[in-house]
């Protein structure tokens, strides 16, 4: 718990020398705790300090912990990529989807939410491309098709279009990969004023992420500490559903990588 309290304190502090050396105000800046893999009672512990929002990567263990916590007031963020026989499930959570990259996933989700009463509120995941072009392997829609696959979004019943998520490439250092997001962002926002959000940054780059105007910054192993996965597994055998967060691997105590 002390360990716990120690780096939300530390994360919080970086957050608001960031948003402060970008000339923003930090209370527009939100704290996502990306708690894949870590027990349930990490994620009660740091709710108890007024952390509200965690994410996880597979829709299985999101619903494993709201349901040890259902007392516990949190709001769940999907963050890695979602299937879409997952999507009536996600929908009755109320989580926040932040990887929406394929109209078939949006027609799915849309269905959902109607069917659950409430819409889903979702992030469009932007493709930012790598080094001279190269496939980021981070999934994502390509920028060209963000446009269409938000005014599909927009028209849907069943979701609200809440804005955009990226994952900085790998290979490439992350500022003008956020930079890229930000203009893509931009173009959104002036076809749809309330896609507000811009999801980016984590552990090792959340600086970087909102000196470009990211408003939710997600990070885990800062928080948490290093995850316990076999060696190789992380980075190796993660299906498609759970390869969104690469962070810089540390141990539980210390604040994270700068």
């Amino acid at each position: 718990m002390s360990s716990l309290a120690e780096n939300l304190r530390a994360v919080r502090a970086r957050i608001d020398r960031a948003a402060r050396a970008a000339g923003r105000d930090p209370a527009t800046v939100r704290l996502l705790a990306v708690s894949k893999t870590w027990p349930a009672e990490d994620v009660r512990a740091l709710a108890a300090l007024g952390q509200r929002d965690f994410g996880e990567n597979r829709v299985q263990e999101l619903l494993g912990k709201a349901g040890e916590l259902g007392g516990v007031d949190v709001r769940w963020h999907v963050v890695g990529q979602l299937q879409r026989n997952k999507a009536a499930a996600v929908a009755r959570t109320g989580a926040v989807v932040h990887s929406l990259d394929r109209a078939s996933l949006a027609t799915t989700l849309d269905r959902a939410g109607q069917e659950a009463g409430r819409p889903v509120d979702v992030l469009l995941q932007v493709d930012l491309g790598g080094p001279e072009g190269a496939a980021a392997a981070r999934g994502g829609a390509p920028p060209e098709e963000v446009p269409a696959l938000a005014d599909a979004v927009a028209s849907a019943a069943g979701l609200r279009l809440r804005g955009v998520m990226a994952v900085a490439p790998r290979g490439e250092e992350p500022a003008p990969a956020f930079a890229r997001l930000a203009r893509v962002a931009e173009r959104l926002r002036a076809d749809h004023p309330g896609a507000v959000e811009i999801s980016a940054g984590m552990s090792g780059d959340l600086e970087e992420a909102i000196a470009a105007g990211a408003t939710i910054v997600r990070v885990g192993t800062a928080l948490f500490g290093d995850r316990p996965l076999p060696c190789g597994e992380f980075e190796q055998h993660q299906p498609r559903e759970s390869q969104q967060s690469h962070e810089p691997r540390q141990e539980r105590g210390r604040p994270g990588t700068m």
